[in-house]
């Protein structure tokens, strides 16, 4: 099992590297986020994961931890395979996936190459109540910056009901989902108490301050 890999970038393609380790070069199949962050001739550190099959064997690449997790959940989803894992982590950074998911937005999946209407709803359907966690100790750099990004759904049922309706009736309203989701999150944690009608007026005044 090849977990990681440390070594000189020899080439780049549009969904693979090349990682030269000491004279050997292992074909590593990446997003195109953790693909723009590596350079030819530069050192690079890639997590990696191998996945074994009857007739091949290949290993993908990840710039973090927590990417590294968004891919082995999200291919656990049925129709997700490694190469759709790859478009959609292409597409969506991580703090995005958490949160697309929080707010049922399929459409955000559809960006993705080889992602289509139906395995979007179903996406997001089977990760609702999923949460990527990753240990402590591993949170750094830009896994730190995505975690402190991601807002949390409220975790109290009645919370999540009342979310949902302030949600509803800004989509109603002409709001993309995952922007209402984004500005409801916000007036949730700072009005915990308040009643839907006002939390709909505090997150249309969040839209017009552009603070969410």
């Amino acid at each position: 099992m090849i977990a990681k890999l440390r070594g000189i970038i020899d080439t780049l393609g549009e969904d693979y590297c090349i990682i030269d380790v000491g004279g050997v070069g292992y074909l590593v199949s990446a997003s195109a986020k953790t693909l723009g962050k590596l350079a030819v001739g530069s050192e690079a550190s890639l997590l990696t994961e191998m996945i074994v099959r009857e007739d091949s064997m290949a290993l993908f690449g990840f710039a973090d931890v927590w990417e590294k997790e968004w891919f082995n959940t999200l291919t656990k989803v049925q129709g997700v395979g490694a190469k759709v894992g790859l478009s959609i982590l292409s597409v969506l950074t991580p703090s995005q996936l958490s949160q697309a998911i929080g707010a049922q937005d399929s459409a955000s999946f559809c960006r993705a190459s080889g992602v289509g209407p139906k395995l979007a709803a179903r996406i997001v359907a089977e990760l609702k109540n999923k949460i990527v966690t990753i240990p402590a100790g591993n949170i750094t750099g830009s896994a730190a910056e995505a975690v402190a990004a991601a807002p949390a759904m409220p975790a109290a049922s009645a919370d999540y009901s009342k979310s949902e309706d302030v949600i509803s009736a800004l989509v109603n309203l002409g709001y993309q989902r995952l922007e209402a989701y984004r500005a409801v999150s916000k007036v949730m944690a700072e009005n915990a108490d308040a009643n839907v009608p006002t939390l709909i007026r505090l997150a249309l005044k969040e839209f017009a301050n552009k603070d969410y």
